[in-house]
């Protein structure tokens, strides 16, 4: 998974249909996902309760690119192994999870996975300033983590200008996650974002039987952002 900062997007599994993950991974990625994005909460970092390694190793099978796995979960350490082993291309763990992030993303990179770091909305980017020699990837929550469908905060738009700022030339990617949709796409990736979650976005209108609209979903939202960058 060598970096390339051409625009990425990574719909959220947590809008998908729970009884049939495996196909639709399949379909989102027919219809032009870049990588699929799985949410994990554990009910206790965050208000539900979504996946666990067993999920992930399940629908590794059904997908052909980069598996981006999101740790909502407190502590994070002893899930690091697992996530991995199920298949796990990227691992994000939030700063906020723990008081060791340092030691977590050497924990992650040790497993074999691609290190990400998350940040809620209330944190600033200065909390990853010494983290970015070590990271593969800063996810910036543009909603309070919990739940899909939530309003994007306008206010996280100038954190990703700071991060860009901060990354320089370091080959990180800056991820976008909570209320991206063709509105706020273009916001954030002139701020500096590469890789852009979005689920209800994505999945709206669409089923496993019918899913030409992800595919229109998704085109709509890279539209969105190139028709501000030519």
């Amino acid at each position: 998974m060598a970096l390339n900062r051409s625009l990425k997007i990574a719909p959220s599994i947590l809008s998908a249909d729970f009884a049939n993950f495996g196909a639709e991974c399949e379909a989102i990625e027919a219809h032009g996902a870049d990588w699929v994005h799985v949410d994990v909460m554990d009910g206790h970092f965050v208000p539900n309760i979504t996946f666990g390694p067993s999920t992930c190793a399940a629908i590794r099978p059904h997908i052909k690119g980069v598996m981006d796995v999101h740790l909502m979960i407190a502590p994070v350490d002893p899930y690091i192994d697992a996530f991995a082993k199920a298949g796990a291309d990227v691992i994000t763990a939030h700063v906020e999870a723990g008081p060791h992030i340092h030691r977590t993303m050497q924990a992650i990179r040790a497993a074999g996975a691609k290190a990400g770091v998350a940040l809620n909305p209330g944190t600033p980017a200065s909390s990853v300033e010494y983290l970015l020699d070590m990271v593969d990837l800063v996810c910036v929550m543009t909603v309070n983590p919990g739940f899909g469908g939530q309003k994007f905060i306008h206010s996280q738009v100038e954190k990703v200008r700071q991060l860009r700022a901060m990354i320089g030339d370091r080959p990180i990617h800056i991820e976008i996650d909570g209320g991206v949709d063709p509105t706020t796409a273009p916001l954030v990736a002139a701020a500096g974002a590469d890789v852009l979650v979005a689920g209800s976005a994505v999945f709206r209108g669409g089923s496993v039987s019918n899913p030409a609209p992800y595919g229109a979903n998704i085109k709509a939202i890279r539209d969105a952002v190139l028709s501000t960058t030519v």
